[in-house]
């Protein structure tokens, strides 16, 4: 009896910590649009790894120091980000998360709002998550 209420613990334990790590990475890619949106390069810096591939619903895809240098410059600026149905899958130190997202933007001074199908791709160095990919379709 006491092995079976021992295992029944620990299985919820573990439970426990999986939406625990879910729910850390879903906060920390909204934490990423949301300085997307106010140009807080510095955090974008942080949370992205060095060999970041950002792609486009257009097709075009940015480098984390193109991605960086573009919202400096102005040449990117994301007016809002919202995140809809976001689902975070983690596996070991990976993880991707879908979401539909709607986005007011502007590019080298063309204004459009987009609704899009996303797909990140994050990795875990240490205790922190940072984006690695992303690709967004129409």
């Amino acid at each position: 009896m006491r092995m079976s209420f021992f295992v029944l613990l620990l299985f919820s334990r573990l439970v426990c910590l999986a939406q625990t790590n879910e729910e850390k990475l879903s906060l920390t890619i909204k934490q990423f649009h949301a300085a997307l949106v106010a140009k807080n390069t510095v955090s974008v810096n942080q949370q992205t790894d060095k060999a970041l591939s950002y792609g486009h619903s257009n097709g075009w895809v940015e480098n984390k120091a193109e991605l960086i240098s573009h919202l400096e410059t102005g040449y990117m600026v994301y007016r809002s980000f919202t995140e809809d149905s976001l689902k975070v899958t983690i596996n070991g130190n990976m993880a991707h998360a879908r979401f539909v997202a709607d986005i007011a933007a502007t590019l080298n001074g063309n204004q459009g709002a987009y609704h899009l199908k996303v797909l990140e791709v994050w990795v875990r160095k240490g205790n922190r998550w940072l984006l690695f990919a992303r690709q967004a379709v129409r």
